[in-house]
């Protein structure tokens, strides 16, 4: 049998084995630039055979057994990598040592090496721990001295943030570990050990050690773009595809969400508020995903055994597997998840830290009662649960594996931008839950310059009444665009004469979620006009930032290009039709990115009394920005919670509820006349509590004569929020 060609499975593969944490590198930038690990055996079986040669079995301190450790990370480097003598420079010999100073622990963090670039340039900070060290474990203290407490991982993030050196490596003589840590962004890690790799099956990661940190990705040899520095940066622009894939399978979610409440009993309540329940779901587990891979969530054997939302999808899975054909009849799932929901809104554990109370509407039990089996108006302290939804396990299944298994691979949250994460929400944004008037079908229709496909479902009575050569046409009227059918599906259409044959007939164009024609009165999801029309559309990163660089450019000419921490915190902005959040976040870090640099500025005030050094500086300023800079409007209820989470997300307010920026995003419709008299109205409010001066007043009410007068959207939105 010939080998098969190498392709994304090959990085697939070997990635799998490396235990990846957050995003490091993408195997399909990996894939179109043609980089892949060496497949000659004769090749990996010498690196194996000088990998062996380099172990040596020893006991490690305060262990009973013996592993296999490796001599000094220069000696691995220069023996197995094929480094020179001179690429690995002790960082103590440095001209301009690189290191961050946490004064209140009176400690440096530094690394042991650095890897200078062709350039001259440090492009990755090693650092060696003792041998056996465990990376993740937060050491013990024994000086009675007070010192951050932090594990060599976190140490190393720290490190790299804020030295602006994203690439690095922790080394223990057992494991190597590749660390991407860009400033404001979200780390991630592959780890390597050593053992495995001089296995047969270990190849693969061994061809990928060498790939990855060879000669030819740091030093002579390679392109400027196949170097390992850009290929990081360039992954992390391919999450955009992956957040589009991510978002059709959301919206696959919510239909199955649909049709499981569907099978359960509809539940007793309007439709419009049966679409908002099962959107709040969505919302909160794609949430927690992303909360869980952040750490945001305990981490102890506790949680993940029993509430968290990963470890209940690798448990249906292996449900599934062993149970295939039983998974309909089995429930339990369901009812965990809306302890975990509950769990989350009020808080608990041993101690008010372990998990906070996160309050706000997305988790409140009360928005969306249907949900635990009450009536609307009951409250979740008071009212009995009468019967829980009799969702199976089947269901819970489907959805979470809808939303954390792509392309066939595990996804990792924490690789996602805030932003992507907005994405994926706003796929599901423009429909409606409605009951099925008759006998319906669904097709597939994918709107103008969208990448999302989505379902219509149409009347399969009303179908069949039309004229056989109307058919095509009237399918378009419902549609509201043209769907552009192609012919033998507009010849079959004029045929059909039943139910069947018109499911029959459209083929591939009938969507997967109604595979049968639906009976009367079955629950759909069916999208609204605009939905139709035009799709949902999400501004993603590389475009947000530029423009909110461009827009506070006068801004900053006006500051001399150095603003003070006051000035900055007392901007106001205000996005009329925020969505997602996408720009209030793009704006929240360019804010704090100045806030940091005014707080570091040796002719400033530094940093503010109450900020702790073992916090993030980063993270710090943008909580402030988002409590004191930001405000934003949306007439879509699902959107303002959404830009809620987006901001509490690109904060990581771990110890913050939800509710930390309720008072500045609010649901409105900014983009209206009002009327004089209303602005002045909602000015004379503003003034009353000194959010206005008299001057301001008199410019914005001077500015019209007519019935309706033009002034500051943000003046005339934020006086309202504030009477």
């Amino acid at each position: 049998m010939r080998p098969r060609p190498p392709g994304i499975h090959t990085h697939e593969e070997w990635k799998g084995m490396a235990n990846p944490v957050g995003l490091v590198v993408e195997p399909v930038v990996l894939n179109r630039l043609g980089i892949f690990p060496e497949s000659a055996t004769a090749v990996l079986a010498d690196w194996q055979r000088r990998l062996d040669e380099l172990l040596q079995d020893q006991q490690l301190p305060e262990s009973a057994e013996w592993v296999s450790v490796a001599p000094s990370f220069e000696t691995f480097v220069m023996e197995l990598l094929g480094w020179q003598e001179g690429d690995l420079l002790p960082a103590s010999a440095l001209e301009s040592p690189i290191a961050v100073r946490l004064d209140d622990y009176n400690e440096t963090l530094a690394p042991t090496w650095v890897v200078n670039d062709p350039d001259g340039a440090p492009q990755l900070l090693v650092q060696e721990l003792p041998a056996g060290s465990d990376f993740d474990a937060i050491p013990k203290g024994g000086s009675g001295r007070r010192q951050w407490e932090a594990s060599p991982q976190q140490r190393l993030e720290r490190l790299l943030k804020e030295s602006e050196h994203p690439i690095g490596v922790l080394w223990n003589g057992v494991a190597l570990r590749l660390v991407y840590a860009p400033r404001g962004e979200s780390s991630g890690h592959l780890s390597f050990p050593l053992e495995p790799m001089t296995t047969v099956d270990g190849r693969p990661m061994l061809a990928a050690l060498q790939m990855l940190l060879g000669p030819d990705r740091l030093f002579e040899g390679g392109s400027s773009v196949t170097r390992l520095k850009p290929l990081m940066a360039a992954s992390r622009k391919e999450q955009n595809e992956v957040s589009t894939r991510l978002a059709e399978q959301v919206l696959e979610a919510l239909w199955i969400l649909v049709k499981g409440f569907d099978a359960a009993g509809s539940p007793p309540a309007e439709p419009q508020h049966i679409y908002g329940g099962l959107i709040t779901v969505l919302l909160r587990l794609v949430f927690l995903l992303y909360a869980e891979d952040e750490e945001l969530m305990p981490v102890d054997s506790l949680y993940g055994q029993h509430y968290s939302v990963s470890g209940l999808a690798l448990r249906l899975r292996q449900d599934r597997d062993e149970h295939q054909n039983q998974m309909e009849g089995r429930r339990g799932a369901w009812a965990g998840l809306l302890s975990l929901f509950r769990l989350v809104y009020d808080g608990g554990g041993p101690s008010k830290a372990y998990l906070p109370a996160r309050h706000g509407e997305l988790f409140d039990p009360d928005a969306y009662p249907f949900l635990e089996g009450r009536s609307l108006g009951s409250h979740y302290k008071k009212d009995p649960i009468e019967a829980v939804p009799a969702i199976s396990d089947d269901v819970v299944e489907q959805v979470l594996t809808k939303l954390l298994v792509l392309g066939g691979q595990i996804l990792n949250y924490r690789a996602l931008d805030v932003e992507q994460i907005g994405s994926v929400y706003e796929g599901i944004m423009g429909f409606q839950v409605e009951h099925a008037s008759g006998p319906s079908l669904g097709i597939t229709h994918r709107p103008p310059r969208q990448k999302i496909a989505i379902t219509v479902v149409v009347n399969a009575e009303q179908l069949l009444a039309q004229a056989g050569a109307k058919r095509a046409n009237w399918l378009d009227e419902q549609a509201g665009v043209k769907l552009k059918l192609a012919a033998p599906i507009v010849r079959a259409l004029k045929e059909a004469s039943s139910h069947d044959d018109l499911a029959a007939a459209l083929g591939k164009r009938l969507s997967p979620h109604t595979p049968r024609v639906l009976p009367a009165g079955s629950l759909i999801l069916q999208p609204t006009e605009e939905r139709r029309r035009s799709g949902s559309h999400y501004t993603p990163r590389a475009l947000t930032e530029p423009i909110v660089a461009e827009t506070l450019r006068p801004w900053l000419e006006r500051c001399n290009g150095k603003p003070t921490a006051e000035r900055i915190l007392a901007l106001k902005l205000c996005d009329p039709a925020m969505g997602s959040g996408a720009f209030l976040v793009a704006v929240c870090r360019f804010l704090a990115h100045w806030l940091v640099a005014a707080w570091e500025d040796p002719e400033g005030p530094g940093f503010p009394p109450e900020f702790k050094k073992e916090w993030d500086k980063d993270l710090y300023a943008r909580r402030l920005i988002a409590q004191q800079c930001l405000y934003g409007v949306d007439k879509n209820p699902f959107a303002v919670n959404l830009a809620k989470l987006s901001l509490w997300l690109v904060t990581l307010s771990k110890e913050l509820p939800f509710t930390f920026v309720d008072h500045a995003l609010k649901e409105g419709d900014s983009l209206v006349g009002v009327s004089k008299e209303e602005i002045s109205q909602a000015i004379r409010g503003a003034f009353r509590q000194k959010q206005l001066e008299e001057p301001t007043i008199q410019r914005a009410m001077a500015r019209d004569s007519r019935d309706y007068a033009t002034v500051p959207i943000s003046v005339v939105v934020r006086s309202r929020w504030l009477r």
